[in-house]
C-alpha cells in the first residue's frame, strides 16, 4: 500500500502495472467499502499491461477520517490531488455505486482529465427530499449504532442472496469491508451524498468513450438507472451482467473484468488512431 498527503489528509492507495505512457485507470470504490473491492480488476488489468490506481476515499479504508460532511467536490478534489501527486494528467475513470457518482463529480469539475468513463451500478439523478432525509437519518444511526447492524441488514442487497450462498468468500469480503468502515467517515459521506447535484447535464456533455455496467439483479440501482445513463451519454455502451446484484465486479469478476479490459483496449485503439491521424501525441 502507498500513502500520499493530499489536501491536508493522508490517502491510501494501490498503484499497480507498468508506467509505459498508456492512459492509467483510476477506480473509485463505493459506500461503505474500500479499495480492496477492486482487487480482481486491479490484478488482471495490471497483468494485461495497464497501470491501475485504486485509492481509499477519505473516511474509508486506510485514508484519514474527516468527520462532519464530505461534499462530493471534496472527494473529487482528493482524486485530482492524488493524480497531481503521481504526476498523471488524464485517466480512464471508473466508479461503482457512490464511486460512480463521485466519478460524475470529477467529470463535472475536471472533464479535461477524463479519457474514458466507466459507471457501474450507480445513478445519475439528484437525491429526492425523502432520500435526503433518509441519508441523514442513516448517518445519525451509523454514529449511534456502528456499522455492524447496517452491514448485516444490507448484505443481501449488496450481494445477491444466491451468491451469498454460492460465493461465501465474496459475501465475507463485502461484509468485512462494510463492518470495518469507520462510522464517522461513512456518515460524512452520506451527508455529502444527500446534497449531490443532478448529473444528467454532466453526462449529456461527455465526449469520451463510456461504459455503463449493471448487475441484472441490482435492487439499489436497477437496470432502468443504467439505461438512463446510456441514453444520456452519446455513444455509450451498456452491459448487463447476469447472476449479480450491486457488486458485479466481485460477484462475477471474470465477466466484469473482461468488459473492463475490452473497454480499455477500445480507448487505446481510439487514442492510437487519433494520434496517427494527427501525427502527434494527443
Amino acid at each position: 500500500m502507498n500513502t500520499a498527503l493530499v489536501n491536508g489528509i493522508s490517502i491510501g492507495y494501490d498503484d499497480e502495472g507498468p508506467r509505459d505512457g498508456a492512459t492509467p485507470l483510476l477506480l473509485v470504490h463505493g459506500h461503505p467499502f474500500d479499495r480492496s473491492m477492486w482487487r480482481p480488476q486491479l490484478a488482471e488489468a495490471a497483468r494485461a499491461g495497464h497501470r491501475v490506481i485504486a485509492p481509499d476515499l477519505r473516511g474509508y479504508g486506510s485514508s484519514a477520517v474527516v468527520p462532519g460532511t464530505t461534499p462530493f467536490s471534496d472527494f473529487a478534489a482528493d482524486l485530482a490531488g492524488l493524480l497531481d501527486h503521481l504526476g498523471i494528467d488524464g485517466v480512464v475513470l471508473g466508479g461503482l455505486s457512490m464511486g460512480g457518482q463521485i466519478a460524475m463529480e470529477f467529470q463535472r469539475l475536471h472533464p479535461d482529465r477524463v479519457r474514458g468513463l466507466l459507471l457501474a451500478d450507480t445513478s445519475v439523478e439528484p437525491e429526492t427530499e425523502e432520500g435526503r432525509a433518509r441519508r441523514h437519518a442513516m448517518a445519525d444511526r451509523l454514529l449511534r449504532e456502528g456499522m455492524g447492524p447496517y452491514a448485516d441488514e444490507v448484505l443481501d442487497m449488496m450481494v445477491a442472496p444466491y451468491n451469498i450462498e454460492a460465493l461465501p468468500d465474496v459475501a465475507t469480503h463485502v461484509r468485512l469491508m462494510m463492518g470495518g468502515t469507520r462510522p464517522e467517515g461513512a456518515a460524512a459521506a452520506l451527508r455529502g451524498r444527500a446534497a449531490r447535484p443532478d448529473y444528467r447535464p454532466v453526462l449529456a456533455q461527455v465526449a469520451v468513450p463510456a461504459l455503463v455496467v449493471v448487475g441484472r439483479d441490482d435492487a439499489f440501482t436497477p437496470l432502468r438507472d443504467a439505461e438512463t445513463m446510456r441514453r444520456l451519454i452519446r455513444g455509450a455502451e451498456l452491459a448487463v451482467i447476469e447472476g449479480a446484484a450491486h457488486m458485479p465486479n466481485l460477484e462475477r469478476p471474470a465477466e466484469f473484468t473482461t468488459l473492463l479490459l475490452r473497454f480499455l483496449d477500445r480507448i487505446g485503439h481510439r487514442r492510437a488512431a487519433r494520434t496517427a491521424g494527427t501525427g502527434a501525441e494527443s
